[in-house]
């Protein structure tokens, strides 16, 4: 773990640093969704713990967030789908007030299932939702031993219906949508605020490395920003247009009717992509 950095200065407390503060965990914070929050938690005044596996561009991030607000940082560099990355994450910050958790550090895949390789969806697996769990075990049982804490997971537009061409990736944000829920209502009393973020495409490396389509990606800053409003508030939130569009559209459909529409916005989003699946036998 590289050593903190800066001295935040806390004197000028908003009311989200009141509530989680001082310290919050970003998981997923060299890219995309991750390093959105984080910039959006130190221009709020947190001290951040920043975790990825790339250390260089943490410690970039680390540098700038220093520099621009006088954040301390502390920069871990980890492959959080490896569960003992988990519990060493918890370990190596046990000594900072950590009030909030961002749990951002995620990747997808697309096209059909048999077209994959079965480590990268297993290793997704590991880290959408043995790795999210495990945060969310960790850093919940640190909330309510202080009596005030919030979990940020992200859930997605594909959570809420199965989803051809990206069924596994979909199954695994269904589970953190459920998980987050759940544990809105379970930590409630122990003064923990739980949110799923929901939303539609969003301009990151996500988009590459899913091999996905997204012309009307959403920028990740409005993610953070809508996210982090509703936290507290809501048990879901859907940052953009699209994600509401569909959401509302997509509730007055039965669960086939939701599964045809998804499969219309994964045939554009993918039809770059070759199939090599053979055709079932006659």
């Amino acid at each position: 773990m590289t050593p903190v950095l800066g001295t935040t200065p806390h004197t000028a407390r908003g009311p989200l640093l009141k509530r989680y503060g001082p310290w919050a965990v970003v998981t997923g914070a060299s890219d995309g969704i991750g390093q959105a929050f984080a910039r959006h938690l130190a221009a709020s005044g947190f001290s951040l713990v920043l975790v990825a596996r790339r250390a260089s561009r943490l410690d970039a991030l680390a540098a700038e967030l220093q520099a621009a607000h006088g954040t301390s940082c502390r920069v871990v560099a980890a492959d959080l789908s490896d569960l003992e990355a988990v519990h060493r994450l918890a370990e190596g910050t046990a000594d900072l007030d950590v009030g909030l958790l961002v749990a951002a550090a995620g990747f997808g895949t697309s096209g059909a299932l048999l077209d994959g390789d079965l480590g990268s969806e297993t290793e997704m697996a590991d880290l959408n939702c043995t790795s999210v769990a495990a945060q969310a075990w960790h850093f919940g049982a640190r909330f309510a031993r202080r009596g005030r804490g919030g979990v940020v997971f992200m859930s997605s537009l594909l959570a809420f219906q199965g989803v051809p061409r990206a069924a596994h990736y979909a199954a695994t944000k269904a589970y953190v949508q459920t998980l987050a829920e759940g544990l809105r209502v379970e930590w409630a009393p122990l003064g923990v605020d739980v949110i799923a973020s929901a939303p539609g495409p969003i301009r990151s490396g996500f988009a590459a490395r899913a091999d996905l389509q997204m012309p009307q990606a959403l920028p990740a800053e409005v993610v953070a920003r809508v996210t982090m409003q509703a936290l507290g508030r809501r048990t879901t939130v859907r940052p953009g247009w699209l994600s509401k569009l569909l959401g509302w559209s997509l509730a007055m459909l039965p669960r086939w009717g939701q599964v045809l529409v998804i499969t219309r916005v994964m045939k554009g989003m993918t039809a770059h992509q070759p199939s090599t699946v053979p055709a079932p036998r006659a």
